[in-house]
């Protein structure tokens, strides 16, 4: 997986979870084509919190077979993406939220996302689920733009 050639010089950074990297992993993915335009054409940073690089990995491993999963690893480890560590307070705001949409079920990884874009003052998520990423009111914007 090559992130390096996708999009032309970065302006603004989104989000990015897991559903997006898997589907730049696996072409057959339903997700792919509408992630790859998105990524062709767009000026962004793609800014991965450590907490989906384990899912990412796994789902890659699982679906696409241990070469994959370090193809996706080497790309990490080029930098081809950013990798945002979570801090103290981002995980206590990850259980903040995970528990305000307890009926949702929003898992630790979606919420750690949400802890992170309020953090980073980042309004975009590249992802797959559209049913979290549009009940989440953020609190450094009224809502999540969510793509692609």
């Amino acid at each position: 997986m090559d992130f390096s050639a996708l999009g032309p010089k970065t302006v603004r950074s989104i989000l990015v979870d897991t559903g997006p990297l898997y589907a730049m992993a696996d072409q057959d993915d339903a997700w792919h084509d509408r992630v790859r335009a998105f990524l062709d054409t767009a000026r962004v940073l793609l800014v991965v919190p450590v907490t989906v690089l384990p899912e990412a990995c796994y789902l890659i491993g699982t679906h696409l077979g241990a070469s994959a999963e370090v193809q996706f690893a080497r790309s990490v480890q080029r930098g081809e993406v950013k990798v945002e560590f979570l801090k103290k307070e981002d995980l206590a705001r990850t259980v903040e939220v995970m528990e305000k949409y307890l009926d949702a079920n929003l898992g630790f990884v979606d919420a750690s996302l949400v802890a992170l874009a309020e953090r980073l003052k980042i309004r975009e998520i590249l992802t797959t689920d559209r049913r979290h990423f549009s009940l989440v009111r953020p609190r450094h914007c009224s809502s999540f733009t969510v793509r692609p």
